[in-house]
């Protein structure tokens, strides 16, 4: 615990440091980089944009279902930052191994090296739908998905984005991470089901502080609960220890005022420090309901904290994520990536969609069918706003051991969504 409580105080003081370990790369297979594509990248593409053209419709590009679908994979190999080829080798093994269990279906899998790069990503798109792409699969930053989504959108191909950036979402760009949006919407609705719907909301002044604290606000709306009170933090130790107090008084002075507290932080930021200074303040989960919005179980150490005791948190389906870590581990001798999981979604909804063997499965209205695609840690459809929804489950605390209380649906057609 103490360890992780440092950890927190680095990060809220910017002393932070990412280390990763090796990844084994992917099989060998067809792969382009950037090489002279740069010089002739089309103008349109180094005009930034919170988001990508419409193409307007049901639009995307006819398929033969009865050949190999091309399929172009953007990853961020080459770009010389920490820890971005290991997220590309994941990527491509996981969509590999999607690619191997599509059980007849057949995808011409071809990776696109994007250096990490908007311009470049912007390059390989262009190349990627003239060698016969008939969807994007990536890219991760959502400057880089806004880059390859404009592109796209002028050749009627459709952009399944790894990003979980709701403001680039729209037009012919889908993104597959997982949103705060998504999560707030499952636990508030799970909140005011066990009688919890009075909320007092915790949130960093970050860009990202901010953008979880609207999904809860909105989320709160939507699903019969309310925000009471509201206690915005500066991301420092400081301003950790200084809004203690007000949540203090916002969740204590009157038993019927609130009955939750929904902290937005994550464990690499201020969730520590709230854990252990709120109890201390007389205000533990003994008396109020917590509620996270992030992952209370990675990594192992947050499970040790005291606040997080009998606290609520959702996750994908644990024993689907462990049967897809396990098959990888087993495929490529390593644990894939946090996010490597995604392309093997995006791989296995178009599979899906392959194989209902339509000229137009890759258009618009076959990527946001209703009854949406089983990944590695449930079901997920894509919306037609352009983000996500997925099955999540709600899990608590008990004793350093987490403990799921309500499982994550296997389907949108019972209640919840």
């Amino acid at each position: 615990m103490f360890a992780l409580l440092s950890a927190a105080r680095k990060a809220l003081t910017g002393q932070t440091r990412t280390e990763h370990r090796p990844a084994t790369l992917a099989a060998p297979g067809p792969r382009h980089s950037r090489r002279a594509l740069a010089l002739a990248l089309p103008a349109v593409a180094l005009v930034a944009a919170c988001q990508p053209i419409s193409m307007g419709g049901n639009t995307g590009p006819s398929i033969n279902t009865q050949r190999p679908v091309p399929v172009a994979l953007l990853v961020p190999r080459g770009s010389g930052k920490d820890g971005d080829a290991i997220l590309a080798a994941s990527l491509e093994n996981a969509a590999r191994l999607a690619a191997s269990e599509l059980n007849g279906v057949q995808i011409d899998l071809r990776v696109y090296d994007t250096q990490g790069s908007a311009e470049v990503t912007a390059a390989v798109t262009g190349q990627a739908i003239s060698d016969g792409a008939k969807v994007i699969l990536g890219p991760v930053y959502a400057a880089n998905a806004n880059a390859a989504g404009r592109v796209a959108a002028a050749r009627g191909v459709n952009v399944l984005a790894f990003s979980n950036n709701p403001e680039i979402a729209g037009g012919n760009v889908f993104i597959l991470g997982p949103t705060f949006q998504n999560t707030a919407d499952r636990l508030t609705r799970y909140a005011v089901g066990q009688g919890r719907s009075r909320i007092v909301l915790v949130s960093g002044q970050t860009p990202e502080g901010r953008a979880s604290a609207a999904a809860v606000e909105s989320a709160a709306l939507r699903n019969g609960a309310s925000v009471v009170a509201s206690v915005p933090y500066e991301f420092s130790q400081t301003g950790v220890l200084n809004a203690v107090p007000a949540v203090r008084d916002a969740a204590g002075r009157d038993a019927a005022n609130a009955d939750a507290i929904f902290l937005t932080a994550n464990t690499a930021g201020a969730l520590p420090l709230f854990s252990q200074m709120l109890p201390e303040n007389g205000l533990g989960p003994d008396k109020v309901q917590y509620i996270g919005l992030t992952r209370w179980d990675i990594p192992p150490q947050t499970l040790d904290l005291p606040g997080v005791q009998g606290g609520w948190f959702a996750l994908p389906d644990p024993g689907l994520s462990a049967q897809f870590n396990s098959r990888y581990t087993a495929a490529y001798g390593t644990a894939p990536h946090p996010i490597g999981g995604l392309a093997f979604d995006g791989v296995a909804a178009i599979g899906a969609l392959v194989r209902q063997g339509r000229s137009d499965a890759l258009s618009t209205a076959g990527l946001t069918q209703g009854s949406g695609f089983q990944g590695v840690g449930g079901v997920f459809r894509l919306l037609p706003n352009g983000t996500n929804e997925r099955g999540l489950a709600v899990a608590t605390i008990q004793d350093r051991q987490v403990v799921v209380i309500d499982p994550a649906p296997r389907s949108f057609a019972g209640t919840g969504f």
